[in-house]
């Protein structure tokens, strides 16, 4: 792994730039969820604990594949596994044992205090699609994703209302060199939003230049104690753990940053067809992930992860918004309060080639499944299109419009006085309307949720103005926010430490393009 080393300045610590960051004014963001809703359980308990007893025979008999790395696999050995080759078997019990050590729940640090958020418990954290290498928007079509395309992403997140998190490869800027744009991606992050943000794990090296980066714009102390980036480690389902991901769980782990654990399944092609099957896979693959980020650090945050779809047998495509799909991501809900850790899954996924009819259907589906199954970080909570290849400006506003019903059903109905509204029934009587009476004249303005895009006028007026559909709103919308868009203040010499970090580290290697 290459040795980085923080460009050498005067400075107090990450304490200025969060200072300036009390001082930041702009785009309101709606504090994170908190449930004050039932989960929705399908599974019985005799159904979870087979499917645990069966996840730990997994373990036991079937093992895990470590592949092209010696250190992981001595640590295994290390702990009481048996390791043959690649092939690692835990002993029943024994991941479900080292898994303790990991928080219920942890706070992610944001360089604006106002903006960090709790993650686990009941509480929901919305963040923007994650790795698309093409976009559409703005004019243009289906298209290769370039740094003036993630710039915008994130300029995008900064002022979305409902969307607490900025992300973290928003698309794949194909215009900037393999081993180079994770500096430009974080560089973005860092100064066009306040908000919290992912780290890079596409190798381990970029995993360590985003903790350096973390540390100056935090600095080092700071880092080392508390989380200030969650980064996604997919395990490459079925039940193998390559050295890329491996290697930066390895990173963030040490450096006590979160990551999140997830199998990357599509049902039938990397787990069975059945959901029972599926979630028996998922929850194997997960406690073998979560036991060794505590051999690397005990205590160390992570996140139960699960990315399910089911596939379309007759051309083999993802398919998304389906009842299977929902019910994965209920079961691995209850699996992941099992094992008391919290819960990533979910987003506005689609296979739709447009931001359409299809594209609302499967992306609704799959949202309202996530609130329900109590996820804590929806990782592609807006912006995904077409099957994860796309990521959509016009639909990235959509659905981050409609994040904001996600509040308003996580909220609850509140049952007192006021919302029972005795006296106003009182005041209209029979016949009568609501619509003048007190009651209604002191709540009108926050009563009912209402949309930022969508179109309610009537026909007329539709037509006059160009019978706009829902896309061509979008897309005004996009140009609006980021025509209103302002960068947040940050402190000009962590700004400028940052600068001078990914530029050095950028000269010191040729570019690479695969």
């Amino acid at each position: 792994m290459a040795e980085t080393q923080a460009p050498r300045r005067k400075r107090g610590g990450g304490g200025a730039a969060r200072r300036a960051a009390h001082t930041a004014t702009g785009p309101v963001t709606v504090p994170r969820i908190t449930r004050n809703m039932p989960d929705y359980e399908p599974l019985s308990a005799e159904a979870l604990e087979i499917i645990e007893m069966n996840a730990e025979t997994v373990l036991e008999e079937i093992g895990i594949a470590v592949v092209e790395n010696p250190a992981a696999l001595a640590r295994w050995k290390e702990a009481g596994a048996t390791v043959t080759g690649e092939r690692v078997h835990i002993p029943r019990g024994l991941a479900r044992k080292l898994c303790e050590t990991a928080p219920a729940r942890f706070t992610q640090h944001a360089r604006n205090p106002a903006k960090s958020v709790e993650i686990g418990g009941r509480d929901l954290v919305l963040a923007p699609v994650y790795g698309p290498p093409f976009v559409r928007g703005l004019g243009g079509g289906r298209r290769y994703a370039t740094m003036a395309d993630f710039s915008n992403f994130v300029r995008l997140g900064q002022m979305s209302k409902w969307l607490h998190h900025s992300g973290g490869t928003v698309c794949e800027p194909t215009d900037v060199a393999v081993n180079k744009r994770h500096f430009d991606m974080l560089f973005a992050h860092m100064t066009l939003s306040d908000k919290p943000f992912m780290g890079s794990v596409t190798e381990p090296s970029r995993a360590a230049d985003s903790v350096e980066m973390a540390k100056i714009l935090f600095g080092a102390d700071f880092v080392d104690q508390n989380p200030v980036m969650i980064s996604l480690i997919n395990i490459n389902s079925p039940l193998t753990f390559d050295a890329t991901m491996m290697g930066a769980l390895e990173v963030y782990a040490a450096a006590g940053q979160a990551c999140i654990i997830s199998p990357f399944i599509v049902g039938g092609a990397m787990a069975p067809v059945s959901v029972a099957g599926t979630l028996t896979q998922v929850f194997a693959e997960v406690m073998a992930g979560v036991a060794y980020s505590q051999l690397v650090r005990p205590g160390a945050p992570v996140i139960f992860g699960a990315f399910v779809t089911s596939i379309d047998m007759n051309s083999g495509a993802p398919t998304f918004g389906t009842p299977e799909a929902a019910q994965i991501t209920l079961g691995a809900g209850q699996l992941a309060r099992r094992l008391g850790l919290p819960f990533r899954s979910g987003g506005g996924f689609t296979g739709s080639k447009l931001p359409d009819a299809q594209a609302g259907y499967e992306s609704a589906n799959s949202l309202q499944a996530a609130l329900q199954a109590g996820v804590n970080f929806m990782l592609h909570a807006c912006g995904w299109l077409e099957g994860g290849l796309v990521a959509s400006l016009e639909k990235f506003v959509i659905d981050a419009d409609q994040l904001g019903t996600l509040h308003k059903m996580a909220a609850g109905i509140t049952v007192d006085e006021d919302t029972l509204a005795l006296d106003a029934i009182r005041e209209v009587g029979p016949g009568g309307h609501y619509l003048g009476c007190a009651h209604t004249q002191a709540h009108f303005r926050d009563a009912f949720w209402r949309s930022e895009v969508f179109d309610f006028k009537p026909f007329e007026t539709w037509e006059e103005e160009g019978a706009r559909d829902t896309q061509a709103l979008a897309g005004e919308r996009v140009t609006r926010m980021l025509a209103d868009y302002r960068e947040p203040p940050i402190d000009p010499a962590v700004r400028a430490a940052l600068a001078e970090y990914v530029a050095e580290r950028k000269a010191s290697m040729p570019d690479a393009f695969v």
